[in-house]
C-alpha cells in the first residue's frame, strides 16, 4: 500500500476486485463537532482573526474608606483589554489522472475471477474524494496539535494555532506530569487549576489516545459483579466543577498528553476565495490527455479564550 505523487496513470493506479478498506484513521470528531469542512463558523477576509478580547480584575480586597476619605474620591481605575488572535492557514491537494486510466476502468490486477469488478466506478470522483479526507485528516490534526505561525512574506506559511499549544498561553493550564502515570490525583489537579484560571465548564470535554483512555476507564471505572458481563468504558464523569465528558480514544492526540476542551468557546474560521467559496475543486489547465484539478480551502481554528481549556502533558506511556 502506498501513496503517488504526480499523475496517475494507467500503470501506477491498478485496479483491484474486493472490498475497500483503510487501517487509517477516517473519522474526525472534532471538525465533525465544528460543523465540517462545509459547516457554519467564521467566515473573515483577513488571514489573522481574533480569538479573544480580554481583561483582568484586580485582587478582591475589604475597602477601608474612611468618611474623611470619601470626600475626595479615589484615583481612576480602568480595564485595559488585551487581544488573543489566530490565523487562517492553507490547505491545498491537487489530482491528475491520465485519460488512459480513466479510460480502462474495466482492467482488472491481481486476482481476477470470473464476474468480479472493479469497485471503483468514477476514479476521477474518488481520488477527489480521497484528497479532501486527506485534508480533512491534516485540519483535525492541526485542531489539536498546530503549531502558531504568523505569515510574513509570500514564502512563509500561515499556520493556525492548537488546542494543545492554546493552553500554553498566558492564562491557561498546563500541567508537565514528569513522566507520572495519570492519575485521579492529577485529573483533580488539572480540574482545580482550570477553575482557579476562570475556566467555566459550560461543555468541558477531554481527548485522549488509546493509552490514556484506558487509564481513565481505570481510574473511575467501577463495573458491577456478573457472570458474563465485564470490563468499562467512561464517557462522563461527574467532578466539583460539573461534568466533562470523555471523547472516545483519538489517534491524532499525543500518546503522553491529556487535553480538556471548553467545546463552547471553540469554532472553525474559514477565508472563502471570491466567487469561488472555500475548499472547492477546480479544472487546471491541460498540457495533454488527462484531467487535472486542484482542491483548495483555508482553515483556522478560534480557540477562544485559554483560561477556558487545559492539559496534562508528559504522562507515562507504558
Amino acid at each position: 500500500m502506498a501513496q503517488i505523487t504526480g499523475q496517475g496513470t494507467n500503470w501506477n493506479l491498478p485496479n483491484y476486485a474486493g472490498e475497500l478498506y483503510t487501517a487509517d484513521a477516517i473519522n474526525t470528531p472534532i471538525l465533525t463537532m465544528l460543523g465540517g469542512l462545509t459547516g457554519g463558523g467564521m467566515q473573515t477576509q483577513n488571514f489573522e482573526f481574533p480569538c479573544s478580547s480580554e481583561y483582568d480584575f484586580p485582587a478582591v480586597t475589604q475597602p477601608a474608606i474612611t468618611e474623611d476619605t470619601s470626600l475626595t474620591a479615589p484615583s481612576a481605575t480602568a480595564a485595559v483589554r488585551t487581544q488573543i488572535k489566530n490565523v487562517a492557514q492553507i490547505f491545498q491537494q491537487a489530482v491528475s489522472l491520465s485519460y488512459e486510466k480513466l479510460s480502462n476502468a474495466g482492467r482488472l490486477i491481481g486476482i481476477n475471477t470470473q464476474g468480479q469488478v472493479n469497485n471503483i466506478s468514477d476514479e476521477l470522483a474518488w481520488q477527489i474524494d480521497y484528497n479532501l479526507k486527506i485534508i480533512a485528516r491534516n485540519i483535525e490534526n492541526t485542531i489539536l496539535n498546530g503549531v502558531y505561525q504568523i505569515s510574513t512574506a509570500s514564502d512563509v506559511a500561515n499556520k493556525t494555532r492548537g488546542l494543545i499549544a492554546t493552553t500554553s498561553l498566558s492564562g491557561g493550564t498546563t500541567i508537565n506530569a514528569a513522566a507520572a502515570t495519570l492519575s485521579k490525583e492529577l485529573l483533580q489537579q488539572l480540574f482545580r487549576t482550570m477553575f482557579t484560571a476562570g475556566a467555566m465548564f459550560m461543555l468541558p470535554v477531554i481527548f485522549v489516545n488509546g493509552f490514556q483512555k484506558q487509564k481513565i476507564s481505570d481510574i473511575y471505572g467501577y463495573a458491577p459483579e456478573s457472570i458474563n458481563v465485564g470490563g468499562v468504558n467512561i464517557k462522563q464523569i461527574e467532578t466539583d466543577f460539573g461534568n466533562i465528558g470523555i471523547a472516545p480514544a483519538h489517534r491524532f492526540m499525543p500518546t503522553s498528553s491529556l487535553l480538556l476542551v471548553d467545546m463552547s468557546v471553540v469554532a472553525p474560521v474559514f477565508q472563502p476565495v471570491p466567487g469561488k467559496g472555500n475548499f472547492f475543486y477546480e479544472d487546471l489547465s491541460k498540457t495533454g490527455a488527462s484531467d487535472n484539478g486542484q482542491i483548495y480551502g483555508k482553515f483556522g481554528l478560534d480557540h477562544g479564550p485559554a483560561f477556558a481549556h487545559g492539559s496534562i502533558t508528559s504522562l507515562a506511556t507504558s
